[in-house]
């Protein structure tokens, strides 16, 4: 079986820094970054946060403050592949797109389908107001046409199973020539984090396409990143996903839980792949076509 290629989410947005252990400065991003690189991680997926204080929990849409954290992150991990993140609600994609113009990355995400984005607590009272994630076909392709000007690879987030089957339109349709699958699994109103669906997910997928799991819970989680190991997929986990390790204790950081996905790899047979490895098996152009200083080369 191919080696398994390792992402780190690395921080997300919304989660409370003042709470939790999730970076936000471009110093913290990068040291983030290292830990989850020297465990074994090779992509990493990057949110961007407010920077002013007291609002590292919003997102931020600043094409600045992307390539501040993305050169922080290139420096500390040489060869890393960036995964940038793209996920707006509503029509206007302008945040993300300056941002990936900005920094030109390997990889960013391409939200492939809208959800209901629900949670609801045990009392009966919504856990935020009932939010209408929209990812329309205009929206998806638009999106994808930016990537296609910075030789950026979308990978497709599917947050339920009709989305999984509607990414394989997308090529026949003549969007998106390359395939690769993010099955999102964990939300309240998605797909739940569930290894026998994941085998079917595995199966509706476009032949011969790459996939990897996203897995957002508890302790739970770690028997379908196994299962993401077993059957070949990519694996991903971090700050982002989750604050459990597999024991049920809350880890200290993102090194601890890529620590935790390499070894499911190994359990499964698989050796972990290097940045130069995984950009290889990807089909990646080399890192002197990304980041900030790449701007300038294509220009």
């Amino acid at each position: 079986m191919d080696k398994a290629i390792l992402t780190c989410a690395l921080t997300g947005v919304l989660t409370d820094p003042a709470q939790h252990p999730v970076p936000v400065t471009a110093q913290q991003m990068a040291a983030a970054a290292r830990e989850a690189y020297d465990a074994g991680a090779s992509i990493m997926h990057v949110h961007l946060r407010r920077q002013e204080p007291g609002m590292g929990r919003f997102p931020s849409w600043d094409p600045a403050v992307a390539g501040e954290i993305d050169t922080a992150i290139r420096q500390a991990c040489p060869g890393v592949i960036i995964n940038l993140t793209t996920g707006v609600v509503g029509p206007d994609i302008s945040g993300p797109s300056a941002c990936i113009r900005a920094v030109r990355p390997e990889i960013a995400a391409c939200n492939a389908g809208s959800l209901n984005y629900l949670k609801i607590k045990d009392n009966g009272q919504w856990a935020w107001p009932p939010m209408l994630f929209d990812n329309t076909v205009d929206k998806v392709k638009a999106m994808i046409d930016v990537m296609k000007e910075t030789g950026t690879r979308p990978e497709f987030e599917c947050f339920d199973v009709g989305i999984v089957r509607s990414v394989g339109m997308f090529q026949k349709a003549g969007m998106a020539e390359h395939l690769e699958y993010n099955f999102v699994m964990g939300v309240a109103s998605g797909m739940p984090a569930d290894a026998d669906l994941l085998k079917l997910l595995v199966k509706y997928r476009e032949p011969g396409t790459i996939w990897q799991t996203t897995l957002i819970g508890r302790e739970e989680i770690w028997a379908v990143h196994q299962a993401t190991a077993d059957l070949g997929g990519m694996l991903r986990t971090g700050v982002e996903d989750t604050f459990y390790l597999p024991g049920g204790e809350k880890t200290s950081g993102n090194g601890q839980l890529i620590e935790a996905l390499a070894a499911c790899a190994r359990r499964a047979g698989r050796e972990v792949a290097s940045p130069a490895e995984a950009r290889q098996m990807l089909g990646l152009q080399d890192a002197k076509f990304h980041g900030v200083a790449a701007v300038g080369l294509a220009a």
